[in-house]
């Protein structure tokens, strides 16, 4: 019976070891290599359950149709990849972090920060490594971000700190920041603009009808 059973859990060790290699796969974006919309914010909220300074950020590249639209999609790629290399160099200095591709050129990040002060030097620092240039086919390409952070303890107890709220307030400044051209912004204590299901209104994937968060 012992020799029977060496091979049979040798087997299962295997199929145990295969089958968490799939599920990383799953959970990892394909082109840029950061965890999907799922990993990051199950990530995500167990940072900001454990530490009380994270930083929930969001970023948008502006002229990525442009590029891909000039240089084609193998450049749009590239840019995508080259982004999330810049994500991995301005968090590494962190205590921890956790990155994500949410989608199309949208990606997110949550940052356990020393202190709050902290969160300009993170969202400059984001925004200087993002839109550093990459080379692509021989040619010296760059593409412009708008960057939102909302501070979690920058958010009174009991009014919303939980990641939902948090990416909320992100959304609002990045696209605060993308209306003045670019750059960074943090976010005030609490949205000031509608939203549906969970996503400021007008951006795609909310054509549901709009609904108010209360204030």
């Amino acid at each position: 019976m012992a020799s029977a059973a060496g091979p049979l859990a040798a087997g299962w060790s295997v199929h145990s070891v295969w089958m968490r290699r799939r599920l990383s796969v799953a959970r990892h974006d394909p082109l840029s290599g950061l965890w999907t919309r799922d990993a990051f914010e199950h990530r995500a909220a167990r940072l900001l359950a454990r530490h009380p300074h994270v930083a929930v950020v969001l970023v948008d590249l502006d002229g990525f149709k442009a590029l891909n639209d000039t240089h084609g999609h193998a450049a749009g790629d590239a840019a995508i990849r080259a982004t999330a290399a810049g994500l991995a160099a301005a968090l590494a200095p962190y205590r921890a972090a956790v990155a994500g591709r949410l989608g199309g050129d949208e990606f997110a990040a949550a940052v356990v920060l020393p202190y709050p002060v902290a969160s300009s030097w993170l969202l400059r620092g984001l925004h200087d490594e993002i839109t550093a240039p990459f080379r692509h086919d021989g040619r010296r390409l760059t593409v412009g971000a708008s960057i939102g952070g909302a501070l979690s303890s920058a958010v009174p107890a009991g009014a919303g700190r939980e990641l939902p709220a948090l990416l909320r307030l992100a959304d609002e400044a990045m696209y605060t920041a993308k209306r003045g051209g670019g750059g960074w912004q943090t976010a005030g204590f609490a949205p000031r603009c509608t939203t549906t299901t969970g996503r400021r209104t007008g951006r795609p994937g909310t054509h549901t009808t709009p609904r108010k968060e209360a204030s």
